[in-house]
C-alpha cells in the first residue's frame, strides 16, 4: 500500500512537472453548457493537464466564427451552425456533445392558447436566434408538416434569446424560439412555453463539441484530455447537485431555484456522446427542409474515435462503476452504424 502511494506521488510529481496544454474554450451562458463550468470549477481540466481560458459568446454564429478565425480552439455551438458551415465546405470536426434538445417556442398567453402544434404557426411571425439548433428544428418540423418555412411563416433571425423574448413581449412577433434557461426567463416575464423541441424532434442533438480539422489532426492528445474532463463533469453533475448548481451560478446569472429547474429537467439531454446517428438525422432534416443544399456525407465530419477511446479508458479505470458501462452501451446505440 505504501509502495502504491509512493508510485502515485511520483506520477503526480512527473505530471505536474509537465506544462499544461493551453486551450481557449468558447461558451454560452446557458444551463446546457454546465459541464464546461463544472470541469473548470472542479479542476477537472487542470487535473487532465489543460489550462483552459473561458470566453463567453451570446450566440452560436459568433462562437463558430471565432473557431474558424482561430480566436478560440473549441466550443459547443448547437448543431445547426456547425452543419451550415460544413455544408459550405468549412473543415470542422464534431468530436463530442454537451447537450441535446432544450429549445422551446414561447408566446404571449393570449397567443399561446391558439398554438397546439407546429401547423398552428402558419401565417405567424416567428423570431429565432441565427444558427441556433431550435431554429433548424422548427424549420424541419414545418417541412415535415407540409408547410414551407420560406413562405408559410415569417421568420426573423435575431441576435440572442433575450432579443427574442423582447420581440415576443412587445408584439413584434407572435412566437419566439429560445433555449434554456431562457424559457424560464420568458415564463418569469409572463410568457408561455407552447411547444418544446423535444416534442418536434425527440432526442435531437444540440450543442456539439467542434474543432477545426487541422487542430484535431495536430493535437489529438489535447482533445482526449478535454473529453476526459467533460465526461468526468457529466458524472459529477449526475451525483453532485448542489456543487453543480454552484458552478452554474458563477456563469449563468439566474435564481438558484430556476437554475435547478432548468438543468435538472427532462427536456435537456446531458450526454457528452458525439451521437453520429443523431447528427446524421439532423443533417438529413436540414437538407430535406432546404436549410442547406443537399449532398455530402456528414459522417466524414464526425470523429467518434477519441470519445470512444476516452470512454473505454474511464470504464477500465473504474470497472465496477455502472455509469461508464451505461455510456458505453449508449455509444453502441448512437455511434456504431
Amino acid at each position: 500500500m505504501r509502495l502504491l502511494a509512493l508510485a502515485t506521488l511520483a506520477l503526480g510529481l512527473s505530471f505536474n512537472a509537465q506544462a499544461a496544454d493551453a486551450l481557449r474554450l468558447g461558451y454560452l451562458p446557458s444551463t446546457g453548457h454546465a459541464k464546461f463550468f463544472i470541469a473548470k470549477e472542479q479542476n477537472f481540466f487542470a487535473q487532465e493537464g489543460l489550462e483552459v481560458q473561458m470566453l463567453e459568446f451570446v450566440n452560436s454564429a459568433d462562437g463558430l466564427n471565432a473557431i474558424i478565425a482561430d480566436k478560440i480552439d473549441i466550443g459547443a455551438f448547437g448543431t445547426t451552425g456547425p452543419l451550415v458551415h460544413i455544408a459550405k465546405g468549412t473543415p470542422l470536426k464534431i468530436i463530442g456533445g454537451i447537450a441535446g434538445e432544450d429549445a422551446s417556442l414561447i408566446a404571449k398567453p393570449e397567443q399561446a392558447e391558439k398554438i397546439r402544434q407546429i401547423n398552428d404557426l402558419k401565417g405567424l411571425k416567428v423570431a429565432t436566434v441565427r444558427m441556433a439548433t431550435g431554429d433548424a428544428v422548427v424549420r424541419n418540423a414545418l417541412h415535415r408538416s407540409g408547410l414551407d418555412w420560406k413562405k408559410d411563416v415569417e421568420l426573423f433571425e435575431l441576435k440572442s434569446p433575450p432579443a427574442v423574448i423582447e420581440a415576443v413581449k412587445s408584439g413584434q412577433v407572435d412566437v419566439g424560439v429560445v433555449w434554456g434557461p431562457h424559457d424560464l426567463r420568458a415564463e418569469a416575464q409572463g410568457l408561455k412555453v407552447v411547444i418544446r423541441s423535444s416534442e418536434l424532434e425527440p432526442g435531437h442533438t444540440c450543442c456539439r463539441l467542434v474543432v477545426t480539422s487541422q487542430k484535431l489532426a495536430a493535437e489529438p492528445q489535447v482533445w482526449a484530455k478535454f473529453l476526459r474532463a467533460i465526461l468526468r463533469a457529466e458524472k459529477f453533475a449526475s451525483e453532485q447537485r448542489e456543487a453543480t448548481l454552484d458552478a452554474l451560478a458563477k456563469y449563468v446569472k439566474l435564481d438558484r431555484e430556476l437554475l435547478a429547474a432548468a438543468y435538472y429537467q427532462p427536456h435537456l439531454d446531458q450526454s457528452s456522446d458525439p451521437n453520429l446517428k443523431g447528427v446524421q438525422s439532423f443533417w438529413e432534416g436540414m437538407q430535406a427542409s432546404g436549410f442547406v443544399t443537399a449532398g455530402g456525407d456528414i459522417r466524414q465530419s464526425v470523429d467518434v474515435n477519441i470519445y470512444a477511446q476516452v470512454l473505454d479508458q474511464l470504464a477500465s479505470e473504474n470497472p465496477n462503476d455502472p455509469f461508464w458501462k451505461k455510456l458505453q452501451t449508449e455509444y453502441q446505440r448512437k455511434d456504431v452504424l
